[in-house]
């Protein structure tokens, strides 16, 4: 059964840094995407950051291309999310997730379309 967990999140002052570890379990990496999305309140769930490791793929959503970067450590069965430069809007629950890959070797970016899912883990940033 697949299991994924967060860690990192926490509190961050504006133009800082923070790293998100994300550790899965049961996890085919041939076949599944592994995405970082985010949820503000009141606002829906927006994948920021995906990859597909086996096929060199990654997706970045425009407000953290160039700031975050997504890497995935196959021996240990980890995926990280890598924050330079927050922002304040980046302040949001964050997701790890797991979704099937599309034909072509490219990942979904809708949140609908990854079937597991983590518990969360808050990110604040502050002035």
């Amino acid at each position: 059964q697949v299991d994924l967990a967060e860690s990192g999140g926490g509190s961050v002052q504006t133009g800082g840094s923070l790293r998100l570890s994300c550790a899965a379990s049961e996890v085919d990496y041939r076949d599944y995407c592994m995405g970082w999305f985010r949820q503000r309140p009141g606002q829906a769930r927006e994948g920021i950051a995906i990859i597909l490791s086996p096929a060199s793929y990654t997706y970045y959503h425009r407000t953290v291309q160039g700031r975050f970067t997504i890497s995935q450590d196959s021996h240990n069965d980890t995926v990280y999310l890598q924050m330079n430069s927050v922002k304040a809007d980046d302040s949001a629950m964050y997701y790890c997730a797991a979704g099937k890959k599309m034909y072509g070797d490219v990942c979904p970016t809708r949140a609908s379309a990854f079937a597991f899912w983590g518990q969360g883990t808050q990110v604040t940033v502050s002035s």
